[in-house]
């Protein structure tokens, strides 16, 4: 990936640029200190001066009004806020009219941020204050001070906290009175700029100590990058929050959410004071010391799958590569390209109108619909079907181009979702709330309507990440979830009546992800790399868990890797650095779900004589178990040594009737209320007593 730089051969502006700010994806408005408001026009390459300020404004930051406000949307941004060096700021609208200026600070204002909603405007200046005003202008609170200037400021992604410097230091402070403050020394020299992403909860900070870093909404470092030859001073998250861009002297660097660097290009700039990524994340533009006003268009992105390869050679153009026989396509499109996803044979593209959906085996025509909304920020594919995130809603499409549902829930944010918090399977969508971090709405594919009886899956603690099985039937459908205590569990999608088992499956998983061809589930744990060849194994027999898996070393990773894709028996990881590692994995746990999915018992017991390791054949153990296959079960357990579970399989095979084996096995699986259950409902209630007198559970038994 890589910035495409483009500069005007003599500046637009007589000064330094010192604010830009977009108003539709070819759109941009520029300030600069020769008083002058200029708007760009991408498409037609023409430039317009807005407005000339009276001389005594001199503008120093500029932020548009959001534009969807609730129910309400805009198509573009209508008025902006502007702080400038005589202590007030001014709304001014889209034509260029000041609507109004307000006294605000003693010295300059030295930047002013609307929140998500539109509800409320922040502005910090010279006289260390940070100030809340409402829409229209009026002061809400003071709402901190300090003896040092507030250079940067930014809302946290509920619009209830602000982030704001102080000197060497970073604040967070939230809305409510009595609540706790964060506070945390950043860098070593003064702080010029933040950033704070609603999507990932991300901060960005860049100093004069040359610079810039990454941390969580606690204050904990993730990233710091080597010292620059110049200060850093400006930083901007892209809007989906996986990229990130950073200016300084002749200097225009893409970086990766992670904080390794994509692209570095040395533009003839002087500094850039500010970065504005357009609304599509397709864009940069940058405000600069000598006038000119930098644009950079990130191209060569590159989608793998498989045995082929897709770039993003130009903002309409990809380049389609099968590494197999080299054969290569070239895809145009009409409109610039805004997002892009390649899964289960297709290829699936988001431009600024429309959507191509592109299959592996026919390059030349695909299918192609109009969008909604146009910018889509997350595509997201399934065997059978993809998903599109706009800013108006989630919506499910089948690979023939088909409409098939948009589910919904109330206070739903789409501009906030992500690949860690929407999940898809060919029959269940799972999304992750943002205002209850704890719950996961569940939704049936083909319908959009909540599943089963409308009940939420809640959780004790707010949950980081999740992701849903891709095979099997619906009914076995599960999914998996990290928590903020980095505890991976699992739990069924079905919730009909009884309260479904949350289980535990591991700690210290940082990232993980299902294979696209049977149900096994990787994960990053602390120094290991582990697979779970069965997970459902918890639901049968918990003891042999440990047998069932798989795991290496991952020391190999460095800190913070991340899982890309789980394909087949190839599992990718990027590390911290940016590079890739690919792992291999036994191609035979995959096997041995093929058989078992297709009740070929006999075979799958041949396979693990041949294989003759201990994890294949506690997966059929378990396996075997789930389907009820007493024989197997047998062979199973006896080759890992589990006597005494070999012996109460025979001592169930030895029983009457079907309810009581079915009972036993229930037990077998830890299930004693459900088989408790079945022998009341065949009637047989002296086998109920006995199983809860073997069982010491008197209470039962009155």
């Amino acid at each position: 990936m890589r910035l495409k730089i483009s500069l005007l051969k003599e500046p637009k502006h007589q000064e330094l640029v010192s604010c830009v700010g977009w108003t539709t994806a070819e759109e941009l408005y520029s300030c600069s200190d020769d008083h002058q408001i200029v708007k760009w026009n991408l498409l037609t390459s023409e430039t317009s001066q807005i407005v000339k300020l009276p001389d005594d404004i001199y503008p120093i930051d500029l932020h548009w009004f959001p534009k969807s406000l609730g129910t309400k949307k805009q198509t573009q941004a209508e008025s902006f806020v502007l702080t400038s060096s005589d202590g007030k700021f001014h709304l001014i609208s889209k034509l260029g009219r000041v609507e109004k200026s307000v006294e605000a600070h003693c010295g300059a204002v030295l930047a002013g941020r609307w929140n998500y909603e539109g509800t409320a405007l922040v502005t910090v200046g010279e006289d260390g204050q940070i100030k809340i005003w409402s829409k229209t202008g009026m002061l809400r609170s003071t709402l901190a001070q300090q003896g040092t200037p507030v250079y940067s400021v930014a809302w946290g992604p509920d619009s209830e906290k602000v982030l704001y410097t102080a000197g060497k230091q970073l604040i967070i402070k939230p809305l409510q009175p009595n609540a706790k403050v964060l506070q945390w020394k950043a860098h070593d020299g003064i702080i010029l700029k933040v950033d704070w992403n609603s999507v990932n909860d991300l901060i960005l900070s860049a100093g004069e100590d040359c610079k810039y870093k990454v941390w969580d909404s606690y204050g904990r470092p993730l990233y710091s990058s080597q010292p620059h030859e110049h200060p850093i001073t400006s930083v901007a998250w892209a809007p989906d929050g996986e990229l990130f861009a950073v200016g300084s002297f002749h200097t225009l660097r893409l970086c990766d959410k992670t904080g390794w660097s994509y692209a570095l290009e040395k533009p003839n700039t002087g500094s850039i004071f500010n970065i504005a990524w357009s609304i599509d994340g397709t864009q940069v533009a940058g405000a600069c010391g000598n006038g000119h006003v930098v644009f950079a268009h990130v191209i060569e992105q590159r989608w793998e799958w498989k045995n082929f390869q897709v770039t993003l050679t130009k903002r309409r153009t990809m380049q389609v590569r099968n590494v197999l026989n080299d054969a290569v396509d070239l895809l145009e499109f009409r409109d610039r390209v805004i997002k892009a996803s390649l899964n289960y044979a297709h290829l699936v593209v988001s431009t600024s109108l429309q959507c191509y959906v592109f299959s592996i085996k026919n390059w030349n025509t695909p299918l192609i619909f109009d969008l909604k909304e146009g910018t889509v920020s997350l595509i997201l594919q399934a065997e059978r079907h993809f998903l599109l995130v706009d800013g108006g809603g989630i919506y499910l499409y089948s690979y023939e181009g088909r409409f098939l549902s948009a589910p919904k829930f109330p206070g739903m944010r789409t501009d906030i979702l992500n690949a860690q918090t929407v999940s898809l399977s060919n029959d269940t969508i799972a999304i992750k709330d943002k205002a209850d971090e704890k719950i996961i709405f569940l939704f049936e594919a083909s319908t959009g309507k909540p599943l089963g009886d409308g009940k939420l899956l809640s959780h004790k603690n707010e949950i980081l990440e999740i992701a849903l099985d891709q095979k099997g039937l619906t009914n076995d459908r599960k999914i998996a979830f990290i928590d903020k205590n980095r505890d991976l569990y699992i739990t069924s999608v079905k919730r009909f009546g009884k309260e479904e088992q949350i289980i535990k499956l591991g700690t210290m998983v940082h990232t993980l992800a299902w294979s696209d061809t049977c149900n096994i589930l990787c994960g990053l744990q602390d120094t290991r790399f582990t697979v779970w060849y069965y997970p459902n194994t918890v639901y049968v027999d918990r003891d042999i868990l440990p047998k069932t898996l798989y795991e290496r070393d991952a020391s190999e990773f460095s800190k913070n890797p991340r899982i890309v894709s789980f394909v087949g028996n190839q599992v990718t990881v990027r590390r911290a650095d940016g590079s890739l590692v690919h792992i291999s994995i036994s191609p035979y746990p995959a096997i041995l779900h093929e058989y078992v999915s297709s009740s070929k018992w006999e075979d799958a017991v041949r396979l693990c004589r041949f294989v003759k390791e201990q994890t294949i054949w506690a997966c059929l153990a378990a396996m075997a178990v789930a389907n009820q296959d007493m024989t197997t079960a047998e062979i199973a357990y006896a080759a890992i040594g589990e006597i005494d579970k070999v012996q109460y399989i025979n001592s169930i095979k030895n029983l009457p009737s079907k309810e009581s084996k079915m009972a036993h096995m229930l037990m077998f699986s830890g299930n004693i209320q459900e088989a408790e259950i079945v022998l009341l409902q065949a009637g047989l209630v002296y086998q109920a007593i006995q199983i809860n007198i073997n069982l010491y559970n008197w209470e039962s038994c009155k």
